[in-house]
């Protein structure tokens, strides 16, 4: 079926970034889902690597998952043997959470996978193409790399 004759609003940058994010999202999901994996899960190990040992909380925040979501996620990864929980060398009332050696090596797997979709999500543009888009999407969004 045919999508419905709207230009006005298909003509928006807002709407055509929201359909490339979402078709984005879909590649990178369906590559995790390959390796065994959803996206929260992906970002979780992704921030424990970079931040580890990391308090429990700290790593909530930092990523901007709700501690219940959070928990759920960490339950899932631990009970695969991906992280470890440990009282937290700075404060033993908290969680730190660090990768195990399974865990690293599922998200050095998880990072070519959502690498390779990235780059099929951007194949029709070339090098050049890519880097001036990284480059203005990175302005667009108000974020910092």
């Amino acid at each position: 079926m045919a999508e419905a004759p709207l230009p006005a609003i298909r003509s928006l940058p807002s709407w055509l970034l929201g359909r490339a994010a979402a078709r984005g999202r879909a590649l990178v999901a369906e590559a995790l889902a390959a390796q065994g994996m959803k996206m929260w899960h992906h970002v979780v190990l992704s921030a424990v690597r970079d931040l580890a040992p990391v308090a429990q909380a700290d790593l909530g925040r930092g990523i901007g998952l709700d501690p219940k979501d959070l928990v759920g996620v960490l339950n899932d990864l631990q009970a695969a043997g991906l992280v470890v929980r440990a009282p937290d060398p700075r404060d033993r009332r908290k969680n730190a959470v660090s990768l195990t050696d399974e865990g690293a090596g599922l998200l050095t797997r998880c990072e070519k996978a959502a690498r390779e979709a990235n780059d099929a999500l951007l194949a029709p543009l070339s090098a050049a193409e890519r880097d001036q888009f990284m480059t203005l999407l990175i302005r667009i969004s108000g974020t910092d790399r």
